[in-house]
């Protein structure tokens, strides 16, 4: 609290205590995903040179601050606040101000089926891909689930091991002829 010798009043702080037991992570997020966390929500943290922790995130904060990123774009970001979950002795080399990098687990399940997001497109208002059955594209109503942007969660339309096509352009149809590559 004080950078040199003076004279301090009585009760007045001349320094403060920190607990090392209690460190917690700060995280600059961009503001448009920052408004799809939440309080409790997993953090996976590696990049600091240890095992990889497991946090939560205790709070985001509701003001944002501008910010240059490195390739000079000008970004409103917000700062989320987690706390360690990982046991202390996985953590304990962790200091004050250093870097870690931050997975926000979003969703997670075991055993999805998966379609490269590239396949869906929207058909009469619903997603849909084209199903390759003895070289024939074969127009599929779909329901899904939460996607990543490179996959997505299929509910229902497709069963495991069914071939889709990827990108498909704007001229197929259902019925279409198509080569497998």
């Amino acid at each position: 609290m004080h950078q040199s010798e003076g004279v301090i009043q009585a009760g007045e702080a001349i320094l403060e205590v920190g607990d090392p037991g209690a460190l917690e992570v700060v995280v600059d997020v961009l503001s448009f995903d920052a408004v799809k966390l939440e309080p409790g929500l997993r953090v996976r943290l590696s990049g600091w040179g240890g095992p990889e922790l497991e946090a939560a995130v205790r709070r985001i904060e509701p003001i944002g601050f501008e910010d240059v990123s490195a390739l000079g774009v000008e970004e409103q970001r917000v700062q989320v606040i987690a706390d360690m979950v990982s046991p202390r002795e996985h953590w304990q080399q962790l200091g004050d101000g250093y870097r870690v990098d931050a997975d926000f687990i979003l969703w997670q399940a075991e055993d999805v089926l998966q379609v490269p997001a590239s396949a869906i497109f929207e058909y009469e208002g619903q997603p849909a891909v084209f199903v390759v059955e003895d070289e024939v594209a074969k127009l599929r109503a779909l329901a899904t689930g939460p996607s990543n942007g490179l996959m997505t969660h299929v509910t229902n339309g497709l069963t495991e091991g069914d071939q889709v096509v990827r990108h498909p352009g704007r001229g197929l149809e259902d019925g279409d002829r198509i080569r497998v590559r």
